[in-house]
């Protein structure tokens, strides 16, 4: 009976469960039949290249493990195939066209010809340079369009070696002079690379600068200084090359009077914050390079009183307690002058060591994103004579075959499309020929986002020649192979900055036929969303000028940053925005493309001054609206930034990090 109740049930079972399939198989059957519909309707093109996409992605990633970079990309909107897809009010996908823009040069030129090079409103020179530089560039380019060995300069056999990377180099200190006081490192230097110098600091002289001497008149300061410098390439003709470290003992003649050593470093010709040692050891909580600490102790001029009290109370305790506690050791200040001394720079993991005498000195934390291949010279200046320097442990390869640079070279970074169609906004970003760190960080960070990607905003690198071939051979293969660098033919100068500014409005008004344009450096990171927004405050009809303003500013009269009666005669500049990060409308562009081809721009080296002299021009026959913004950082990264200067490639990567797993536009302060 028993047996029989047991079937029975097990027969119900299998029957409910029969049951629970067909209706699930019915339900299923209904899903798929609603689905048809909208496979017909959107195409079956996008859904089978979509699942294509999918499948090759899933097989070449299935044994590897995921990057941060590559889970952040994955969850990112996708980005735009061949063909740009827009949706129109839920109808059918509108698929934009292409424009082919196959020429890699811009459309600008220079005629000297039509040009008065001779007129005494004090812009001839800047014409002067520019009809030279073009000359030069269409020489270079020539060379590189037609591959034409035999148009390359010849260089004698000690050049070519130059170009190699030995190990080590030996120089003499009459061969150091006769070089003008510069070791070339033509390959940089890499981990664990060590300078040695051997040489004999000056006796102290009387200083007749006025910034140095700050005595009343007749009196001087008596000083013997000596400066030591890792320096990189020259970003372009004109401008100082970067220090990538300053080394500047003071045995005599600092503010303190005192014998101390500063470090800094110098880039694109601002100085950082300066890191002196003053014979005080660092403090222990203070960070440590390598595990090294930033500065040593030596004895200074108000220790002699402090040495005997700390010699008499390390006696006094040992008679007391009994213990013998060790003694600090007082070092004497690490350079005497007409002293012979050996000095050893040594680059380590997180910074430059420097050894001198066998004992270790200082440390140099590493800062700006410089590598140490940047580093491709060593100078010494000052009071300082030189009996001979020693490099080795030098890298064995060129930095142009380093590996990362090839790793760089993916297909992921490069542009979209330009469509035929105008663009919301157009991005012209200066750079330089050697600075492919700074334009693969940009390319890694704000150009991957959602607007840029999608193309209805637009940017590119404008860059103009460099002075080296190989580096001009380098920045060619880059522009063919990512797409978005505009190369401006001229010889690249630090006074001709403008005529980049020049080529970002006509590519954009007559390539992009962009809505509005905005310029920035390539140090420069930009919230484009934000610029965005903040170009829709202004009504659509009016001409607008938006950036970090400056009202009533005087020009420079001395100094560095110099500008003659000649140049600018007049006591103020016209209100101008700062240079890191601007936006005009294209009315405004297009009036000074159109100045410029029939030689009636004036072009002014400042080229930020410059553009606040064309809108100037432009607002007298059609109102401009100035928009104010400290958002539009000049110096460093401020809250809730709009565009951020002074960015090194690190912190480029980190802020775009922040802005994608945060949401917010926070700063990145390390150096």
């Amino acid at each position: 009976m028993k047996r029989a109740k047991l079937d029975m049930f097990v027969s119900l079972s299998r029957q409910r469960f029969v049951q629970v399939l067909i209706f699930i198989g019915f339900v299923y059957v209904v899903l798929v039949g609603l689905e048809v519909p909208f496979v017909f309707k959107t195409g079956f093109s996008l859904v089978s290249q979509e699942g294509f996409e999918k499948n090759r992605h899933l097989n070449s990633k299935s044994f590897v493990l995921e990057s941060e970079e590559d889970m952040e990309e994955r969850n990112a909107p996708n980005r735009p195939l061949d063909v740009p897809v827009r949706v129109m009010d839920g109808s059918r996908p509108e698929r934009r066209k292409i424009r082919e823009v196959q020429n890699l040069l811009s459309n600008l030129v220079f005629d000297g010809s039509s040009v008065n090079m001779n007129s005494s409103d004090g812009f001839s020179g800047i014409l002067k340079s520019a009809k030279e530089a073009f000359d030069v560039g269409k020489k270079f380019w020539g060379e590189l369009e037609l591959h034409r060995q035999e148009a390359v300069v010849p260089v004698d056999n000690d050049s070519k070696k130059t170009e190699e990377c030995p190990h080590s180099i030996s120089i003499s200190g009459l061969e150091f002079q006769e070089k003008g006081r510069m070791l070339v490192l033509p390959c940089g230097l890499t981990l664990g690379s060590h300078i040695t110098v051997v040489g004999k600091p000056r006796k102290a002289h009387p200083e007749h600068e006025p910034k140095i001497s700050l005595l009343r008149n007749g009196q001087y300061l008596m000083v013997s200084q000596f400066m030591m410098e890792l320096q990189g390439l020259k970003t372009v003709d004109g401008e100082d090359p970067p220090r990538i470290l300053h080394f500047n003992p003071r045995l005599k003649g600092d503010w303190s009077g005192k014998p101390v050593i500063e470090h800094n470093t110098c880039y694109r010709m601002q100085w950082g914050t300066s890191q002196r040692c003053d014979g005080l050891r660092s403090k222990d909580t203070e960070e440590t390079v390598d595990r090294q600490v930033k500065c040593e102790n030596w004895i200074r001029d108000d220790d002699d009183n402090q040495s005997e009290q700390s010699k008499s109370s390390w006696w006094l305790n040992r008679l007391i307690t009994g213990r013998t506690k060790k003694m600090s050791i007082d070092w004497p200040y690490p350079f005497s002058e007409d002293k012979l001394f050996v000095l050893t720079l040594s680059a380590g993991f997180e910074g430059y060591h420097i050894n001198v005498d066998g004992r270790h000195v200082t440390s140099f934390p590493y800062r700006t994103g410089f590598s140490l291949e940047d580093a491709t010279g060593l100078s010494l200046n000052g009071d300082i004579d030189v009996d001979s320097v020693f490099a080795a442990s030098l890298p064995a390869t060129h930095p142009n075959f380093a590996p990362q640079r090839h790793l760089d070279m993916s297909n992921r970074w490069k542009a979209p499309p330009l469509l035929d169609q105008p663009v919301d906004l157009f991005i012209g970003i200066l750079s330089a020929g050697n600075h492919f760190s700074e334009r693969m960080a940009i390319r890694k960070s704000w150009m991957r986002h959602q607007l840029i990607r999608s193309s209805n905003v637009v940017a590119r690198f404008f860059v103009a020649l460099h002075a080296r071939k190989e580096v001009n051979v380098e920045l060619k293969k880059e522009a063919e192979f990512f797409g978005d660098i505009v190369i401006v033919p001229y010889m690249d100068h630090y006074d001709l900055v403008v005529l980049k500014t020049v080529a970002i409005c006509e590519y954009a008004v007559r390539v992009a036929s962009a809505k509005y344009i905005m310029k920035c450096d390539d140090d420069t990171f930009v919230r484009v969303d934000a610029v965005i927004k903040e170009v829709n405050k202004v009504p659509e009809d009016r001409s607008l000028y938006i950036g970090n303003i400056n009202f009533h500013h005087k020009p420079l009269r001395s100094g560095k940053w110099a500008v003659t009666y000649e140049e600018w005669p007049e006591e103020d500049y016209p209100s101008y925005a700062n240079g890191p990060g601007y936006i005009i409308s294209s009315d405004i562009a297009n009036f000074i493309v159109s100045e410029y081809d029939i030689h009636n721009l004036k072009l002014f080296k400042m080229e930020d001054v410059s553009m606040g002299m064309w809108v100037e021009k432009f607002n007298s026959s059609r109102p401009v609206q100035y928009v104010h913004s400290l958002k539009f950082s000049q110096s460093g990264c401020v809250e809730d930034y709009y565009s951020a200067h002074y960015q090194s490639p690190r912190q480029m990567i980190c802020m775009w990090n922040k802005l994608q797993q945060l949401g917010q536009p926070l700063c990145c302060n390390m150096r």
